[in-house]
């Protein structure tokens, strides 16, 4: 597998993202949604806890923190594992790069195979490898969760986030029992879900993110 251009480092917060091949829908019908989301829990969550997540028609997002884990315990629980099944945990770096990539290859691997088994098609689903961008402040890590809880209204699918079943935005608000939920981290940054929902419906009413995260955001649409 060819090295990225990202690379993955513990406790850091990064954006993975991908949509599909010519821009085509790659979430056909409710099962598909549920398919994806089993395979981020069996393929992500043992390298990575998820922050914040969508899923579109076309596109997916999700925000995720790369997990600080002894060697031991990811070689003994991950079934991300290639066969030899050694890597140099000296280089923390390299090894957990190497597992994200990996989590998120065999997550495309299988969706995509289940998609062309379920609908007799061949061939790609994904315009290509999935994209990840680091998060790097506080603010960005911010008003990236708002954008992606945000997605499903900006796009005209529901008329509030918390109808849009597809995202962590009811684990949030601790309004549904979602295990892909870091609930900690939601709880040190927003103690009351109530002021997160009042940050949400002003980004919604106002559309007023940082011009920095409005342009690498906007990129994402080209």
């Amino acid at each position: 597998m060819p090295r990225r251009q990202t690379p993955f480092i513990p406790e850091h917060y990064y954006h993975l993202y991908n949509r599909g091949n010519n821009r085509q829908v790659i979430f056909f019908e409710p099962a598909n949604y549920l398919y994806f989301l089993r395979g981020v829990k069996r393929y992500l969550c043992p390298v990575a806890n998820i922050i914040s997540y969508s899923l579109m028609p076309t596109h997916y997002h999700i925000t995720a923190r790369v997990k600080q884990q002894q060697t031991s315990e990811f070689l003994k629980n991950s079934e991300v594992l290639d066969a030899e099944g050694a890597a140099d945990a000296e280089n923390a770096e390299s090894f957990w790069g190497a597992k994200i990539s990996t989590a998120m290859m065999r997550l495309s691997v299988s969706y995509t195979k289940a998609i062309n088994k379920r609908f007799s098609r061949v061939g790609s689903l994904f315009q290509g490898p999935f994209q990840a961008k680091p998060v790097d402040t506080y603010s960005y890590l911010l008003n990236l969760c708002l954008y992606i809880h945000a997605n499903p209204v900006k796009d005209g699918l529901v008329a509030a986030p918390e109808d849009w079943p597809y995202s962590n935005y009811l684990e949030w608000m601790g309004e549904r029992p979602g295990t892909l939920v870091d609930a900690e981290f939601v709880r040190e940054h927003f103690g009351n879900p109530a002021e997160y929902r009042a940050l949400l419906i002003e980004y919604l009413k106002t559309r007023n993110l940082p011009e920095d995260v409005r342009l690498y955001l906007q990129s994402l649409e080209k």
